[in-house]
């Protein structure tokens, strides 16, 4: 075989030479740009303004009171309290869900809203002591959050809540001064403290929803989502390529080591069918792993375990057979058309960080069929919520088989059809 520099050798490239070439440039350039620009937008474009983009958030409000009404009210300060609450918030950005405590509690363990408002039975008493000076306790409203949501979630709602009940205290506390005289008082100040206490007259106090120290504040179910979506993502191109290089449909490099093994007749449909059953076997070990890693390693609460792994093998083994689909239809660059996919356009829509009703309409249009949301809800529903099916873990697993029945109609239907069209891809090679 002739080497470099020997007659009869044929002539090497040069790097300049070819960096001149335009038409070099053309597509590299063209695709990363156009890669930069979508991922800035969908990445940045959910984050960048929650509270302008918030939309239906889901609070919980119970009105527990049960004191009579006062002279010359038709209800008792406790409705007047939620009415309040209710017409002060302006627009849609707030769900209020007004229901018992029972309800709220329910609510908060199924992970329907992110955080409850309460009204203590005892409202309208501590509410008519102060205006009569009998009153023995501030009038105390509660936020319970629910950081099995999330974080930021959870501190939304907590805003919210703590914002709508300080202007339903100070419109109470105007009441409150125009039925006080304001010569009524005791003490050299005349009364002016007792005025003070009365313009704000509500005290609110903020609890944290039951949830485990080692579980990232909220935020476990969502990067053990991310680990299941990246397993079964990268897993399958892993997988991809290894049977491509393994059956010399493309070379096979590492480091300065470069092979090309001879092609092996196959179709495209016994291809893929070999790279789903292999993604199937491959996703039990990196599954396992994941879990021993986080859970027996890491230390991370995990309540549910066989139910964590089932559930998140079976996520990554949608996620490896869609890859692998794709894949399949699209060729080169089935890889970047499935990080947009599995990756791109699912971790914005996730609802997970952000809520969904945080994020503009074109996101929460994405959640609805999007798979990193699905799983990230049934994950929490296995971390957070007792396995709860409607905490989220029912759709979970609907979405789960329908992403596995489209990945097969889909790659099964796309390389049938290439192969009835005699697109093959061997190319006959000697077997040295």
């Amino acid at each position: 075989m002739a080497t470099t520099g020997s007659p009869g050798a044929p002539r090497q490239a040069r790097a300049l030479a070819l960096a001149r070439r335009p038409k070099l440039w053309l597509f590299p350039s063209v695709l990363c740009a156009l890669v930069a620009v979508l991922l800035s937008l969908l990445y940045m474009g959910g984050i960048v303004n929650p509270n302008g983009n918030l939309h239906r958030l889901p609070i919980a409000l119970v009105n527990a009171d049960r004191g009579a009404p006062p002279p010359g009210r038709a209800v008792n300060s406790g409705t007047e309290l939620t009415r309040a609450v209710v017409a002060g918030t302006p627009g849609e950005t707030v769900d209020w869900k007004q229901t018992d405590e029972a309800g709220a509690h329910d609510l908060i363990s199924s992970g329907k809203v992110y955080a409850a408002l309460l009204v203590p039975a005892d409202f309208t008493a501590a509410v008519t002591g102060l205006a009569t000076g009998g009153a023995t306790a501030r009038p105390t409203l509660t936020v319970l959050t629910n950081p099995a949501l999330g974080s930021l979630g959870a501190s939304m709602a907590s805003q919210i809540a703590q914002g709508a009940a300080h202007q339903a205290s100070l419109a109470t506390g105007r009441q409150l001064l125009a039925a006080v005289p304001a010569t009524k008082s005791s003490g050299p100040d005349g009364g002016a403290t007792a005025r003070l206490l009365l313009a704000d007259p509500f005290a609110v106090t903020t609890k944290a929803g039951p949830i485990g120290s080692h579980s990232g504040l909220g935020l476990s179910a969502f990067y053990y989502t991310l680990l299941s979506v990246l397993s079964g993502f990268i897993g399958g191109n892993i997988i991809h390529n290894g049977v491509d290089g393994a059956l010399g449909y493309s070379d096979s490099e590492i480091g300065p080591w470069h092979t090309r093994r001879p092609t092996v007749p196959i179709s495209r449909t016994q291809t893929l069918l070999l790279k789903m059953v292999m993604t199937a076997g491959i996703m039990l070990l990196t599954t396992s792993l994941v879990l021993l890693c986080t859970v027996g390693i890491l230390g991370m609460d995990a309540p549910h375990m066989a139910m964590l792994w089932l559930f998140a093998y079976c996520a990554s083994l949608a996620v490896g057979l869609g890859v692998q689909a794709i894949n399949a239809a699209f060729g080169g660059i089935g890889q970047l058309v499935s990080m947009f996919v599995f990756i791109a356009l699912a971790l914005p829509s996730s609802g997970a960080t952000v809520p969904l009703q945080a994020v503009p309409a074109f996101y929460r249009f994405l959640g609805a069929f999007e798979p990193m949301r699905q799983l990230s809800d049934g994950i929490r529903a296995i971390l957070f919520f007792d396995a709860r099916s409607d905490a989220g873990l029912a759709r979970g697993w609907i979405m789960i088989a329908v992403g596995v029945v489209l990945a097969l109609a889909f790659g099964f239907g796309m390389t049938r059809y290439y192969d009835r069209k005699g697109l093959h891809r061997w190319t006959p090679q000697p077997s040295d």
